[in-house]
């Protein structure tokens, strides 16, 4: 009896000492998932916090539950417009916040249609920064000036006065979030029909300073001014330098045909402009911008983890939006749901069928473009009509 007994002990305890070993794998399962889970949750809230000027992952959770509405700004209307802006970044010398690429781009998902308009730099336009006129690429740069934190609401403004229609988000990123993305995606392919050289811009020749061009050419810029008799005369003089950390190789190449372009390259190639021309660099820009979103959301980059991880990397410190968590999620979404979106692109540029002209150069403000008839009347009108009209809209592009 006793004996029997000690073994129905000795039982129960070999029992109870296996359940009690499932539940503690079960605990450490649960507790690895959940440790998991908050670094996800940590990893997540903190590059929300980093790039969206909205945060709160919260209010985005909140947003995602069933039953709530989530349109996007201009959703209901049909057409979201997106502020893309392009810079050095925040204290890079040779240009830092001053805004290099500005373009929109418009989106319309039932009409699987988007549009991209490229705007010059030059643009010369209120600045409500300043209180006064000035060089739209100088918008974004003053208004994040002493903490103020206003460079995207400015911007969307200013661009919304232009085209004529509510800017309902803005995209702000550096070169160094551009060379990391496309790298994180790799790389982007295009096709060059004729070799590619910018031999002037990345290696060219400006008034010394005590931080970029800092390399002596041995050669002078001279600013002239003019007698009330009419003759001029040298007013300063000024010692012209180059950087002496030189950009894209100072001579930069592309072959012709098709090859697959690293970030640093991609760079390269949307900054070049000396050769060509403002314009001509914004076309490149907006086929770049085409060519990343392609790689993007393609079925590798999807399905591979380290690649996601590698573009979420690149985006923490060198990129900012006020697009919230819950409406990049939804701009996703719709975007994917968009099989070969016909694309629409279009550059402001000094010619009567570019809406701008150049005026003559002032002391005060240098080289500028201003809309032909001095208001954006036209450039309103073209933006509201970007889009053709098709036969499924039957004659309205609504």
């Amino acid at each position: 009896m006793s004996l029997f007994g000690k073994k129905s002990i000795s039982g129960l305890e070999s029992v109870a000492s296996k359940k009690g070993g499932k539940k503690k794998i079960i605990f450490i399962v649960l507790g690895i998932l959940l440790l998991i889970g908050g670094v996800i949750f940590w990893k997540t809230g903190g590059l929300l916090n980093k790039i969206s000027t909205q945060g709160g992952i919260f209010s985005s959770i909140a947003k995602s539950l069933p039953g709530v509405e989530n349109n996007l700004k201009g959703e209901k209307e049909g057409r979201i417009n997106i502020l893309l802006l392009g810079m050095r970044g925040e204290n890079v010398p040779g240009g830092g916040t001053l805004a290099d690429t500005i373009m929109v781009a418009s989106i319309k998902p039932a009409d699987n249609k988007v549009a991209f308009l490229s705007i010059p730099r030059d643009l010369y336009v209120d600045n409500p920064n300043l209180g006064a006129k000035s060089k739209i690429n100088a918008v974004y740069a003053l208004g994040q000036q002493d903490g103020k934190n206003a460079g995207i609401s400015s911007m969307k403004e200013v661009v919304g006065k232009i085209v004529g229609q509510e800017i309902h988000y803005a995209v702000v990123i550096n070169f160094k979030g551009f060379t990391d993305l496309i790298d994180a995606v790799g790389g982007i392919e295009v096709n060059l029909e004729k070799p590619f050289e910018e031999a002037m811009q990345f290696n060219e020749e400006k008034v010394c300073d005590s931080y970029t061009f800092t390399k002596s050419t041995g050669n002078f810029e001279y600013k002239y001014h003019t007698r009330k008799d009419g003759s001029k005369y040298i007013a300063a003089t000024y010692k012209l330098c180059t950087n002496p950390n030189v950009e894209c190789g100072g001579d930069f190449k592309l072959p012709a045909g098709t090859q697959t372009l690293s970030g640093e390259k991609a760079l390269c190639y949307a900054r070049s402009r000396v050769t060509s021309s403002d314009f001509q660099r914004a076309r490149r820009q907006q086929m770049i911008i085409q060519k990343i979103k392609e790689k993007a959301v393609s079925i590798g980059t999807l399905t591979d983890f380290e690649k996601i991880s590698a573009v979420f990397n690149a985006l923490g410190d060198n990129l900012k939006t006020d697009l919230a968590l819950w409406e990049m999620k939804k701009l996703y979404e719709l975007e994917k749901n968009m099989q070969s979106p016909e694309i629409i692109q279009k550059v402001l540029e000094n010619s009567q069928e570019g809406f701008l002209y150049n005026p003559p150069e002032t002391k005060e403000a240098g080289y500028i473009l201003l809309p032909i008839g001095d208001n954006y009347g036209t450039i309103s009108q073209m933006f509201d009509g970007i889009f053709p009209v098709t036969a499924a809209t039957n004659g309205k592009d609504e």
